[in-house]
């Protein structure tokens, strides 16, 4: 029976003891993990307390280049051409001759007209002594009535010949001044519709002028931009908004860049294209760039107010779309998915995911996970800087893999590692 009894608990402990290195055994691996990842050193990262704050945007906006001052010439009076006073492609002054419509015969007309008011002018003198004459006799009771009121009829008859002829005489004038055309804008003139020697007439078009300095360009804002140009523009005048125009020349790759400045805003907004109309206008002084070309506006100064904003370095793309890693009250990195808004240089404008007093993780995100432990470093660099330090790791690390590629591609290609030329000559000298 002792025996027996003595069995039947080593078997007892035999299956305690299995018991409790079963239950060891399973609590060794996640004691294990939380050991190891307390001992995990806090990842030193740079991190900014989320604010709001004004952003400057770097857009720019596309438009097809016009000369709103163009003018096209047109013949005022009909006559031969006489003369072409310029070479076609020609850059003329405000002001400069250009053609010659047959001068000599509208200067006759105004001679004949000169004539014609200097005749009347006689009469009118003739006229005027004849009603004086007749109201000095009218006293005396020597002529009538109906005479007298005759010669007063005749004044104003011969007043009337002398208004006629003055108007006639500025007619002719005017048409003699038509007969010399010249620029009403400077700018490049196109080629001649009309060769020397040939009949015009009013209204035929004799060439086009292209101012080119200054060049004005009208484009389309979107509206959210138009509506945050309009709240800068109220401390400020339209003109202080700069603007850089960039065209891209054909063939070479190049591009023309001016500057100037904007010069009109519209006050409402197209309903087909939930767009504002805009115009600026940019120094062309040599000409380079011309109307017609394809060009893109970019407005300096545009802001985004009271907005959110992270460097483009700390977003990361995770299972719910864009993402950014904010810490915690134990400076724990959790992830938080984010709304993105616009691009405003090296910021990432945000427009939902975090609130104002949050401390975002805006170093470089590489080897952070959730749950990673985080030793916060302050935020001193501008963020342009930090996208550009980054960037050239990002570079320096892609040439270092690239050249570890090309070295065990030409190990495969020889059969063996590669020996520098300096150690192969130590090799071979005695």
């Amino acid at each position: 029976m002792r025996t027996m009894v003595s069995g039947v608990r080593l078997a007892l402990l035999a299956v305690g003891m299995g018991t409790l290195l079963a239950a060891c055994g399973q609590e060794a691996p996640e004691q294990q993990a939380s050991a190891e990842q307390q001992e995990t050193p806090p990842h030193p990262v740079a991190v900014m307390e989320a604010a709001l704050q004004d952003l400057p945007l770097d857009k720019s906006y596309p438009s097809l280049l016009r000369s709103d001052d163009e003018v096209t010439l047109v013949a005022r009076v009909t006559g031969f051409l006489e003369q072409r006073h310029f070479e076609p492609g020609q850059l003329v002054e405000k002001g400069q001759q250009l053609y010659s419509i047959e001068p000599d015969f509208y200067q006759a007309t105004v001679n004949q007209r000169e004539a014609d008011l200097q005749s009347a002018r006689a009469e009118l003198a003739r006229a005027q002594r004849d009603a004086e004459r007749f109201e000095r006799l009218l006293s005396q009771n020597s002529v009538s009535r109906q005479e007298y009121d005759q010669a007063r009829a005749e004044l104003a008859v011969a007043q009337a010949r002398v208004a006629q002829a003055q108007a006639a005489l500025e007619s002719a004038e005017i048409d003699l001044g038509y007969t010399e055309v010249s620029a009403p804008v400077a700018g490049m003139i196109g080629l001649s519709q009309i060769n020397v020697g040939n009949l015009v007439n009013a209204g035929t078009e004799l060439a086009t002028i292209t101012p080119l300095d200054p060049l004005e360009v009208r484009f389309q804002l979107p509206q959210r931009d138009a509506f945050e140009l309009r709240r800068q523009l109220e401390g400020q005048s339209i003109e202080e908004i700069g603007a850089s125009l960039e065209v891209s020349s054909q063939g070479n790759g190049d591009s023309e860049r001016l500057q100037g400045h904007l010069d009109f805003l519209g006050s409402r907004v197209d309903e087909a294209t939930s767009t504002v109309q805009a115009s600026a206008s940019f120094a062309n002084p040599d000409g380079r760039v011309l109307p017609g070309q394809f060009a893109r506006v970019r407005i300096e100064g545009l802001k985004r107010f009271d907005v959110l904003a992270v460097p483009e370095i700390a977003l990361t793309q995770g299972l719910m779309g864009p993402q950014v890693f904010v810490l915690d009250e134990d400076n724990v990195a959790r992830a938080r998915t984010v709304d993105l808004g616009e691009v405003a240089g090296p910021w990432q404008i945000l427009r939902g995911g975090i609130e104002p007093g949050e401390r975002v993780i805006v170093g470089d995100p590489a080897g952070i996970e959730p749950g990673t432990p985080i030793e916060p470093q302050p935020f001193e660099e501008d963020a342009e800087e930090l996208v550009e330090d980054v960037e050239q790791e990002q570079a320096q690390e892609q040439a270092e893999e690239q050249a570890e590629i090309r070295e065990v591609i030409q190990e495969q290609a020889t059969g063996g590692p590669t020996v520098p030329a300096d150690e192969e000559e130590g090799e071979s000298t005695p």
